[in-house]
This record gives structure tokens, C-alpha cells and sequence, in this order.
């Protein structure tokens, strides 16, 4: 089935070392208004017991935040030049109301569950721009995540001060895989608890 550039999503994250108060004050001074209270979002990853999907590059997420439930799906990566220094992928998305009827699914057609990660998420966005600038709060740092056009993502980077230079294409799954290397007693799972 074709994807359409409205499946589309494209974006950065970017480690800010300030903390989440810094981020909030650079991003605000900036003018970007507060669109989402900061609020726990938990993900669960799941996958074929051969890890089919993160071998072909596809992610099958379940996401609660509040009091809301969403499946996402996420195309492999659109690697495609000039544009390799941002994340590009389909993503599907849609909100569910029985997450426990949803995994019962799932685990009859064979997926299990796989990494889990949470981070306290806060979304700032000027009105009639396409873009959303987020503080991401994790259990390994807070970063900053741009979404929208590479060109608005390049144009807000540098209204914040951020370099091309500091952008990151990694998931959270593979930062906290980098992290685990040099911190080995570290859990298997990206969570606060």
C-alpha cells in the first residue's frame, strides 16, 4: 500500500543538558506556547518472538498517556538524500479503548511484548505553524524533539540556539541500548521504576 506524505512523520531529537526547566524557559522565551501539560507517556514495543519488525526496521507500539491509549505503527526508515539527517518514516496512529483487549489480539497472532520506555512529554506549538517542539523528561536525560518540515525543524532549531550538528535519528530504544554499554547495571526496560 503507497504512503502518502500525510503518513509522513519527520523529526530530531536533540539531548539538552540544561534540564527540563532550562528547556521550558528557552523554548517559552522563544515563543512557542505550551499546547500539552507535561504528562507520563509509557510505551510498550511489541514484536514476532524472531524480532521480524525491528529487523525489517518497523516498530508496533502501544502507547498510554493520561488517560488515552494509542497503537502506532511505524514504517522502515525513508532514507533518502539530502534529507538522511532527520527521522522520515510512515507512521499510522489511532487511539484504542481496551488496551487489554488489544494485547489479547496481538498475542493471538503471535507478538509479544518487547522494550518498554516511558518519559514525561511536554509539547509546545505556535499557532498556524506546522511544527511541534516537545521536552522529552527520560530516565536517561531530557531531550528535545522537533517535528515537522526539515525546513521548519531547521529554522526552530536555530531560533533555540540548537545546531544541525546536534541532531539525533536514533529511537529511544537504541539511545538506551547505547546507554545500557557504559552503563551496564542499568534495567532492560527505559522506565522510572
Amino acid at each position: 500500500m503507497p504512503t502518502s506524505d500525510s503518513n509522513i512523520e519527520t523529526e530530531v531529537k536533540i539531548a539538552f543538558s540544561g534540564g527540563a526547566s532550562a528547556a521550558r524557559g528557552l523554548i517559552e522565551g522563544q515563543g512557542f506556547p505550551l499546547v500539552h501539560e507535561r504528562t507520563l507517556e509509557s510505551d510498550q514495543l511489541f514484536d514476532r518472538p524472531d524480532e521480524e519488525l525491528k529487523r525489517s526496521d518497523q516498530v508496533l507500539r502501544l502507547r498510554r498517556s493520561g488517560e488515552r491509549a494509542t497503537v502506532t505503527y511505524k514504517g522502515p526508515a525513508l532514507r533518502e538524500q539530502p534529507l538522511e539527517r532527520y527521522k522520515r518514516r510512515e507512521e499510522i496512529e489511532f487511539d484504542i479503548s481496551d488496551t487489554n483487549a488489544f494485547e489479547t489480539a496481538l498475542d493471538r497472532l503471535g507478538y509479544v511484548p518487547g522494550f518498554r520506555y516511558q518519559k514525561y512529554r511536554t509539547k509546545f506549538a505556535v499557532p498556524g505553524e506546522t511544527g511541534v517542539v516537545s521536552i522529552d523528561e527520560t530516565p536517561i536525560g531530557v531531550f528535545l524533539e522537533l517535528e515537522g518540515t526539515p525546513e521548519w525543524i531547521d529554522r526552530t532549531a536555530a531560533r533555540l540556539g540548537l545546531s544541525r550538528e546536534e541532531y539525533l535519528t536514533a529511537s529511544y530504544y537504541a539511545l538506551y541500548r547505547e546507554y545500557r554499554r557504559s552503563h551496564p547495571v542499568a534495567s532492560e526496560h527505559m522506565t522510572f521504576d
